[in-house]
């Protein structure tokens, strides 16, 4: 990556197109000015043989960088060893999906900790991830925002320490939400930053995936995402800590202003 892109997560909401689909949100999503969309593959795959011809055409007529969210329920560590099988087959599927369209990111949450410790919970997941086909696709590994998942910062950073085609996806509001907000100022972001770049080398910098977003929280972790504005969540000083690290890569908005947000942060980060 030669910049940091930036797009949205979904669909957008205020394009006022009917019938909206990725074909024409692509469309729309370059005509205000972002760089990516990250298609929601969280209930199903749905880049089909139908749909992908036209999917990727118009993703690189508008030169869009395309990632995918996998399904909602991954859990690399379940219980039992036919849901850790299912959670692959679902991962398996989306990477196909994601293949047919030419995109490059597949982000999920890799599990929850259930009754196990941390370091059986590593461990389980570890033996899982080594498990899934590599196809060409990063598999990025999202810090997650509850407490009760598996995804500190410092467990995704030693999983991709440990596997090559595993990337971070590092998600600044689920980091402040799983804190209890502790993201307050530009040292909290600076910090993350330079303990990516001490742990996995500038090129991790300079290959960045990034959900950023208005965040709802508790003692428990993230509620709800929010619009931006309507959150205490410090876009502007993790945004100036990006620019100050030169990170590069693609951040992805996630919220209920979508596309709004988006700008929001783009526009941001190109006064700095």
């Amino acid at each position: 990556m030669n910049k940091l892109l930036f797009g949205i997560s979904g669909l957008p909401i205020g394009s006022g197109i009917k019938n909206i689909n990725y074909a024409s949100g692509i469309d729309y999503v370059k005509s205000i000015g972002l760089d990516a969309m990250e298609l929601l593959f969280v209930r199903n795959v749905n880049v089909t043989d139908k749909n992908k011809d036209i999917i990727l055409k118009t993703k690189l007529e508008n030169d869009i960088y395309l990632s995918a969210h996998g399904s909602h329920y991954i859990n690399l560590n379940a219980d039992e060893l036919e849901k850790q099988e299912q959670s692959i087959e679902r991962i398996t599927k989306a990477v196909d999906g994601l293949l047919k369209v030419k995109g490059r990111s597949l982000i999920f949450h890799p599990g929850f900790y259930l009754k196990d410790s941390r370091e059986q919970t590593y461990n389980t997941i570890k033996e899982n991830l080594l498990k899934l086909p590599n196809e060409g696709v990063d598999y990025r590994l999202e810090t997650t925002g509850k407490r009760t998942q598996f995804g500190t910062l410092e467990e995704l950073v030693s999983l991709c320490k440990e596997i090559s085609s595993c990337k971070l996806c590092i998600d600044f509001s689920h980091i402040h939400a799983r804190r209890n907000g502790s993201l307050k100022c530009y040292d909290d972001f600076a910090e993350i930053l330079q303990y990516v770049l001490n742990e996995l080398g500038r090129s991790a910098l300079d290959d960045l995936h990034i959900h950023m977003g208005g965040i709802n929280y508790g003692e428990k972790g993230e509620k709800n995402h929010l619009p931006l504005l309507e959150s205490d969540f410090n876009y502007i000083d993790c945004l100036r800590a990006l620019k100050d690290y030169n990170v590069k890569g693609c951040v992805i908005l996630e919220g209920p202003m979508v596309e709004k947000d988006a700008l929001l942060l783009k526009n941001t980060y190109e006064k700095f």
